[in-house]
Parts: C-alpha cells; sequence; structure tokens
C-alpha cells in the first residue's frame, strides 16, 4: 500500500519509522507536526501583533490532534494564546466563528477535512464577516476567499507517490521504501481578502508568496 497526504503514519501505526516503514505500508506524509507551527508564524507574520488565535478543527478527524499539538507548542513560543474550538460538521460553522469572536480571537487558522472542503467559501464568508484573517490548508481555499494558506506542494507529492508505487509494482517491498516528506511547499495569499479586511500584508510575506490573487 501507497499512501499520500497522511499526517503522522507512526503515530497512526501504519508504519514503523520513516526510514525503515517495516510493514506493508510506504508513501509520502503531509509533515503537520511542522506545519502546524509554521502555519502559526506565518500568520503571525502576516498580521503583526496578534495576541490570540482560535484553531478551528474537528477531533473527529484524528490527523488534526498532531497539528494543535504542533500550533499550541508554537504559541507558547511566540507568546500567543491559543484557543481551540470544535467544529464537529457544517451546520455548526456559524457558530464556531462565533465562538472565535467571543474568545476575542483577532485571526483563526482553519483545519479543513473531506467533509468541509466542499463549504470553504462559506468558510471564507463567515471569516469575513467576523472580520478575522484565516489561516488555511490548501490553496483552493484562498482562492474562494481565505486569507493565505501553507502546505506541501500538491503535484510534487503526487509525482513522488506515483514513483514509490512504480518501485511497489516493479518488485520493492513497501517495508524497505522509506516514507518520503514533502520538500517543496506553496504560500498563497488573496490580496482581495487582505484589502476587504483592512490589512496591509508585509512585503516580507508578499516576497515568500508562490501564489498571490489580486
Amino acid at each position: 500500500m501507497v499512501f499520500l497526504f497522511v499526517s503522522d503514519p507512526i503515530r497512526l501505526g501504519l508504519i514503523e519509522s520513516l526510514p525503515h516503514p517495516g510493514g506493508n505500508y510506504t508513501g509520502v506524509t503531509f509533515s503537520d507536526a511542522f506545519l502546524g507551527a509554521k502555519r502559526l508564524e506565518l500568520l503571525a507574520d502576516t498580521v503583526p501583533g496578534i495576541r490570540t488565535v482560535a484553531v478551528l478543527w474537528s477531533a473527529q478527524f484524528e490527523e488534526n490532534a498532531a497539528l494543535v499539538e504542533s500550533i499550541r507548542n508554537a504559541g507558547k513560543r511566540l507568546s500567543i494564546n491559543i484557543t481551540t474550538i470544535e467544529i464537529g460538521g457544517a451546520a455548526r460553522l456559524p457558530a464556531a466563528f462565533d465562538e472565535a469572536v467571543t474568545a476575542r480571537a483577532q485571526a483563526v487558522i482553519f483545519l479543513t477535512e473531506n467533509a468541509l472542503f466542499d463549504h470553504r467559501r462559506t468558510i471564507a464568508e463567515l471569516a469575513l464577516a467576523r472580520r478575522l484573517p484565516s489561516m488555511h490548508t490548501y490553496p483552493p481555499e484562498v482562492r474562494d476567499g481565505g486569507l493565505i494558506s501553507f502546505c506541501p506542494d500538491l503535484g510534487e507529492s503526487y509525482h513522488r507517490a506515483a514513483a514509490l508505487a512504480d518501485r511497489v509494482l516493479k518488485g520493492g517491498l513497501p517495508r524497505d521504501l522509506p516514507v518520503e516528506e514533502p520538500s517543496r511547499f506553496t504560500l498563497s495569499i488573496n490580496m482581495r481578502t487582505a484589502a476587504t479586511l483592512g490589512l496591509n500584508v508585509p512585503g516580507s510575506v508578499l516576497m515568500r508568496a508562490d501564489e498571490v490573487i489580486e
């Protein structure tokens, strides 16, 4: 079995270690332990001076736990208070954003999942209506109105997973094929959303962006 976009295959019990999977699985991880902290750092760079950030997430999506832990640890280092709000489904999205406002969050990190990805335009509108700059996972969320996203380069991950599958089809054993981590990442920023929020995105952030939506 070759997997793709699995955040923490060791925690999930799929493999023994990245260099030596030791079973029937190999593939490409999503590096969430790193990404959680990085997303908070980028959000803090984009919205200077924030002191409280709400993380909207679903505990039912098991892989989100590593992200939340990483964000909390980064919050302590950056002196940013992290409040976590469970979504629990699309019907609770408005209430979740209202709770972020009640918690006096100055920005949100939204951890999407398959069941919520199709609601990305609604999510962006809810964040804008509450004047909350939002960090997301995937570029389509930003194209549909979110402020910023940061994730592994999806094209690279697909190509590397295909290469591993090719090796397996040619006789390679998954237990002998190291699990790979992303090496390229994509930063997307929606400047229309920034303008609506009255946010002046620092040039240092724009220089790092791979996609800027005007």
